[in-house]
């Protein structure tokens, strides 16, 4: 299985925007975007070169790769789809995206982090409608309830996860049930709901080319 190994932090400076990679850290003084919010690298503090239209769209392509923690063969596979089915090609990369069962996890507040989610359902943590699914990447589809399974570890585990993760607000495209520890996608997202820093049309053009 092909796993990114780069250092989460060195993601975001590289990027230069906090990509929330590190769950409550991230918004720390302990960010390493607020101790060094500069590319990583001997040069890193020096001059910033002028990116081509080209390396915009490479960089934007990067950065989202980097938040969902998706390599390449596989996003390319993603795009591909979502030229392939009805609609705007930059919202449907980003609902399947979206639609990952990790970031599902994520966004529910089960996890404090995108890849700390993604462990959890590799361990089998979660069910979907009642069946153990441990593929980060399973696309959940509107009607599917994500529920925690019945062990009593898992749900002390989690519960400990909810309270640190108590401010962040769920998305109104879910339904969550934190004493149950479930929740349950009512709608596929709109794309104001998502992500605003994401300029998926960069990411259009330069699969276009």
């Amino acid at each position: 299985m092909a796993r990114n190994i780069v250092p989460q932090c060195k993601g975001c400076r590289r990027t230069g925007e906090k990509l929330f990679l590190k769950g409550n850290r991230c918004m720390s003084d302990k960010c390493a975007m607020e101790k060094r919010p500069f590319p990583p690298g001997q040069t890193g503090k020096g001059r910033k070169a002028k990116l081509s239209n080209y390396g915009i769209q490479l960089k934007e392509k990067q950065k989202v790769k980097k938040m969902y923690g998706v390599l390449e063969k596989q996003f390319k596979i993603y795009f591909a789809k979502a030229e392939q089915k009805k609609g705007v090609t930059g919202l449907n990369l980003l609902r399947f995206l979206e639609l990952r069962l990790d970031n599902i996890v994520y966004k529910l507040g089960f996890s404090l982090s995108r890849s700390h989610a993604r462990q959890l359902v590799r361990h089998s943590f979660f069910t979907v409608n009642g069946k153990v699914v441990n593929i980060p990447s399973y696309q959940v589809k509107v009607g599917d309830i994500v529920d925690i399974r019945d062990n009593e570890d898992r749900i002390k585990s989690i519960k400990k996860h909810l309270e640190l993760t108590q401010n962040r607000k769920v998305p109104e495209w879910m339904e969550s049930d934190k004493e149950k520890i479930a929740g349950k996608m009512i709608r596929l997202p709109e794309r104001e709901e998502l992500d605003q820093s994401i300029r998926e049309n960069f990411i259009v053009e330069l699969y276009s080319k």
